[in-house]
């Protein structure tokens, strides 16, 4: 087998040229002003470079070992593995709510999977493109069991820690001068900080995407001595990103991650994807590259889906492993369950 405000001005200058060249992330097999696509410099490179958080157990975290794991890491691995037939040609980067719109456009890494709210401001001002979502989810708030606090208006006077940078930042304000409650805001640029605080007690309550939370949470003393409130203060819609203006390298990205959802609702895994040789199913036969010039006709192998789920799985397999019943949280597939079993995961046809 072959071996997957501020920061809008901050960026105004390196996204003004979106039409220009592209380069490619960490300088070598750049493509700058030959204007090829990522990909090409990606293939040259023999290597992705992804942009991801590193601390969130579940999407992206790195153990003591120097070893990522994670939703958000296997959607890097996947993409590797039809690029080059192998899911560890991965180097991480790890970015900051912060730094990582910068480091994306200014071509440091070739794509993010780290927790990214798709909104039409990052998506258009931004000049950046938004693969499919890999998790659907929501803003909550997290506080201390015995502090009392039961909904967002008790926030009256009190702190809440934040990161900022993020839509979470945003949504904090909006809802909240909703409501007319006068809170105090603690930002802190990187994530680690904001937890740590708010376990020292600076803060009341902790403000994220309830699956951030949820994964954080794990990682306190006492976990069980802190609760998520049922607010929801948004949509918070989480995928992968890249540039604007690519469309081979936007492509690939987009159409792998579409892939990891038909590839579940073909009923195709890891474990069983080779009864599928010589199928009867033209559907499927294309899907796998055995038929067909899907592959081949954006820059890839013909049977690049076939490499990403016999080396990362689909997308049931990955939502289990990371989040799911075979991981420590138990997480419910609700909104993340495919559009056949009620949810919002959807793939266009494969043909």
């Amino acid at each position: 087998m072959r071996k997957w405000g501020l920061l809008a001005a901050a960026l105004g200058l390196s996204l003004a040229a979106c039409g220009g060249d592209t380069t490619t992330a960490g300088g070598d097999g750049g493509t700058g002003a030959t204007g090829g696509s990522i990909l090409d410099g990606v293939i040259n490179r023999g290597q992705l470079v992804c942009g991801v958080d590193g601390g969130i157990p579940g999407f992206s975290f790195v153990d003591e070992a120097g070893t990522y794991s994670g939703l958000d890491v296997d959607v890097c691995r996947a993409v590797a593995a039809a690029v080059f037939g192998d899911a560890d040609a991965v180097e991480y980067r790890r970015l900051d709510s912060t730094e990582r719109f910068t480091a994306l456009s200014g071509g440091e890494v070739d794509m993010l999977s780290r927790n990214t709210t798709w909104t039409i401001s990052r998506d258009t001002s931004l000049g950046l493109e938004f693969a499919p979502t890999t998790f659907f989810d929501g803003q909550g708030m997290m506080v201390r069991a015995d502090s009392g606090i039961t909904e967002l208006t008790d926030f009256e006077g009190q702190a809440i820690c934040v990161e900022t940078g993020t839509t979470t930042e945003l949504n904090l304000t909006d809802q909240m001068r909703q409501l007319g409650v006068n809170f105090e805001p603690v930002v802190f640029q990187d994530a680690d900080a904001a937890y740590a605080a708010y376990d020292e007690g600076r803060c009341e309550g902790m403000t994220s995407d309830k699956s951030q939370l949820i994964a954080r949470r794990s990682t306190l003393p006492n976990p069980d001595e802190h609760i998520l409130l049922d607010a929801t203060l948004s949509k918070e819609p989480l995928g992968p990103v890249t540039i604007n203006n690519d469309s081979a390298w936007f492509d690939v990205v987009k159409w792998v991650t579409f892939g990891l959802m038909q590839a579940e609702e073909f009923g195709i895994t890891s474990e069983n994807i080779g009864t599928f040789d010589g199928t009867d199913n033209p559907d499927i036969a294309r899907f796998l590259g055995q038929e067909g010039t899907l592959g081949s006709d954006m820059g890839l192998p013909n049977d690049f889906m076939a490499q990403v789920i016999a080396q990362v799985g689909n997308y049931g397999e990955i939502f289990d492993r990371n989040l799911g019943a075979d991981s420590q949280f138990g997480l419910e597939r609700g909104q993340n369950a495919l559009w056949t079993e009620g949810g919002l995961m959807y793939s266009p046809p494969f043909r």
